[in-house]
């Protein structure tokens, strides 16, 4: 029997793959045998995650320094990948910063920041890419959303980082139908609450886990490995014919 989860061999790209999302997801595609190229800034990490890769699961493992805010940098690292794997089946945009404070607290300069990096980033990078699985007249692209691209974050302070998540799902579906006839798919996944590098300022903060115990049925935060089967089903072909979705992973949040 065919296995329509299969993703060996295949060619996945992933940003912010130092840490956070990026870094579980990445893991979860070695552990499956897809070859790997790593984007993100910080060096010391990409090799160490590089390394850990290759060690753990004998598959081939490439890194870019990537600022996913600056389009000839991610040109660059999208050339690298080609150079060495000849294609790229599969893109997961997973770069992406945090910042909680009210509209009144926060400069233009930061919201300007969130919009680049949140949104012009995975522009930047889909594009790049796309021009790849184009020519190739295949690929999956991965973008990951939020829940608060759907529903506001009850304690509010998040309006950059939710404006430039629905900016995302709006791309997503656009670049769905855009590239549909080129054999792409393009979904999001929009998890909830992770522990990550990214959301540790959020849950430190005094009376954020009551929050979540409010506002999320399973009344908890999402553990490491729980975004893999999905991330796993979007890169393989047992997804051929779903895209521009948004699904999202939050523990039963935006059912109510």
């Amino acid at each position: 029997m065919k296995n329509y989860f299969d993703i060996k061999d295949k060619v996945a790209v992933v940003t912010g793959a130092s840490s956070g999302l990026g870094w579980q997801i990445a893991q979860a595609y070695a552990s499956q045998g897809a070859k790997l190229a790593l984007f993100a800034r910080r060096e010391e990490r990409l090799i160490e995650n590089k390394k850990e890769l290759e060690d753990e699961y004998g598959v081939d493992v490439i890194y870019a320094v990537t600022d996913v805010g600056d389009p000839e940098n991610i040109a660059e690292s999208v050339k690298k990948v080609v150079d060495h794997f000849g294609r790229i089946d599969i893109l997961v945009t997973a770069a992406g910063m945090g910042n909680n404070k009210p509209v009144t607290d926060q400069s233009n300069e930061e919201w300007d920041r969130h919009i680049k990096i949140d949104l012009s980033g995975v522009y930047y990078t889909c594009a790049e890419v796309g021009k790849v699985m184009i020519e190739q007249n295949y690929g999956k692209i991965i973008n990951i959303g939020s829940i608060h691209s759907r529903v506001i974050f009850p304690g509010g302070g998040i309006s950059a980082y939710s404006s430039a998540k629905g900016g995302v799902m709006n791309l997503t579906k656009n670049l769905a139908v855009e590239w549909a006839k080129y054999n792409i798919t393009v979904n999001a996944i929009g998890p909830a609450v992770f522990a990550t590098e990214l959301t540790t300022e959020s849950i430190e903060m005094e009376g954020f886990m009551d929050l979540i115990a409010a506002y999320c049925p399973m009344g908890r935060l999402g553990e490491p490995g729980e975004l893999d089967g999905l991330a796993i089903y979007l890169a393989s072909d047992a997804s051929s014919f779903c895209t521009g979705q948004l699904i999202c992973v939050d523990g039963g949040w935006t059912a109510i």
